[in-house]
């Protein structure tokens, strides 16, 4: 409500009873983010929502396990597995080129930044494994050695720096 004082400029007056209502506003829509939020949050040992950012999740995880952060079990070093990290990192690079356009700019970040962490630490892990190769451990240091490969795209054993 405005009223006009001798000089004509207008004056805002407000009564407690706004202030109230407002600051009841204020508290309910908090309580409700608040509930909307706890909704949201998967309980202990629920799944997450599938959606996209936890289908990157899933390969992103897959490639993450396959460049070593998978600890040997006899404790030698951590297990690498090239072949199996590529194939979740070319997932990961298929589904950003079949979902180009059509993705939401968050979900696009995500994605292009997911890969682009991906690929770098694939380079880290394959020239630590291509040096390690052209300088061998000692045959008799069996602890620091790589694992006798059984075959094609066997996973390694190598020691962390």
């Amino acid at each position: 409500m405005t009223q006009d004082t001798p000089d004509n400029s207008p004056q805002i007056q407000i009564d407690d009873d706004w202030k109230a209502q407002a600051q009841a506003e204020k508290e309910r829509l908090a309580q409700q983010e608040q509930a909307a939020g706890d909704a949201d949050a998967p309980k202990r040992g629920e799944l997450p929502p599938a959606d996209f950012k936890g289908l990157i999740g899933v390969l992103a995880s897959q490639a993450v396990m396959g460049l070593g952060a998978m600890p040997d079990p006899q404790g030698r070093g951590v297990m690498i597995d090239l072949d199996g990290a590529k194939f979740a990192i070319d997932l990961l690079a298929m589904l950003e080129e079949k979902t180009a356009g059509n993705l939401d700019d968050e979900e696009a970040k995500e994605l292009t930044g997911v890969l682009g962490e991906l690929r770098a630490r694939f380079v880290q892990v394959t020239q630590l494994l291509a040096q390690q190769m052209t300088n061998p451990p000692a045959a008799g240091d069996a602890a620091a050695g790589t694992a006798p490969a059984s075959g094609e795209g066997a996973s390694k054993i190598i020691m962390p720096d």
